[in-house]
């Protein structure tokens, strides 16, 4: 099985950023801990702040990954492009926020992505992810 996290813009000050939202770990080391934990799975990360780049690299792996997980930061709520790059992919993509996006600002309730994606995780940590990844595991 192949996965791709993809992170947007300000998810690289994990560990610095907000700990009290964020928490004190950097997404590097728990890239680590879940490709140790999942090591049948052929991992792949990316983090950009830069919209272009996240909808190239959906562009680039959305044909021939088994599913993206992805976290676009502020980008769920304002991204147009990066919803439509989802609906021309054919990998199925996962939406996660490490935040409950509900419990914050009314702006961050709305995600432009969420109706092209096969499920949301928010508001569970970098556990999210691990949820994304088990969710992907129990297709197969």
């Amino acid at each position: 099985m192949k996965l791709l996290i993809i992170n947007g813009p300000n998810l690289n000050l994990l560990g610095k950023r907000e700990p009290t939202i964020y928490g004190h770990s950097s997404f590097e080391d728990f890239f680590l801990q879940l490709k140790t934990k999942y090591s049948s799975i052929d991992f792949e990360y990316y983090q950009s702040n830069v919209e272009g780049e996240l909808i190239n690299k959906l562009h680039e792996v959305g044909f021939s990954y088994d599913g993206i997980i992805m976290n676009a930061g502020a980008y769920t709520h304002t991204s147009i492009g990066i919803a439509d790059a989802i609906v021309g992919i054919k990998s199925p993509v996962i939406e996660v926020h490490i935040s409950n996006i509900y419990t914050r600002e009314e702006y961050r309730h709305i995600s432009l992505m969420a109706k092209n994606c096969i499920g949301v995780i928010t508001g569970l940590g970098l556990n999210s992810y691990r949820l994304a990844v088990e969710h992907f595991l129990s297709l197969n």
